[in-house]
């Protein structure tokens, strides 16, 4: 992952204001109170572009709100990233796809009993996006995750 310092200084300035977009997030409590992880059913959702071989890849475009239905039975060897940036180093997907998806480590700890379920359907966006521009497909996502009955979704920015 690049460094802010290594940035141009209008990079920089775009990062530090998506930041700052997030700060209204991280007050007050939680919604609800939680059942134990054992008990709740996780999805994924990603901003990695990440989509299935043969899916339509996401735009070039900087600002592109659009997201990717994942199956929850695929396999890592069937998804790629065409998220495109110069800023971003792909190596660690590339050796290996939970370093931005851990699908795989989900289903071992559903297996071994430290989730109740890994749900059905997972969602990749392209990390491009602005902020203000994901409310629509936020919602979308929302619904899909309730019809999945999904308790949880674990985040992986990238």
């Amino acid at each position: 992952m690049v460094r802010l310092a290594d940035l141009t200084e209008w990079e920089s300035d775009l990062a530090l204001r998506k930041t700052r977009e997030f700060s209204g997030f991280l007050q007050g409590s939680p919604w609800v109170k939680a059942r134990p992880l054992s008990q709740l059913r996780i999805a994924l959702i990603t901003s990695a572009g990440l989509h299935r071989i043969g899916d339509r890849p996401f735009s070039d475009g900087a600002g592109a709100s659009e997201y990717r239905v994942i199956r929850g039975d695929v396999s890592g060897s069937d998804l790629v990233m065409s998220h495109l940036s110069s800023n971003f180093d792909r190596s660690g997907f590339q050796q290996d796809i939970n370093v931005v998806f851990p699908l795989d480590r989900l289903r071992e700890l559903a297996a071994d009993g430290g989730v109740g379920e890994v749900a059905d359907f997972h969602y990749a966006f392209n990390g491009s996006a602005p902020v203000p521009t994901l409310e629509a497909p936020a919602r979308q996502v929302a619904g899909m995750l309730k019809k999945d009955r999904v308790d949880a979704v674990l985040l992986t920015p990238v």
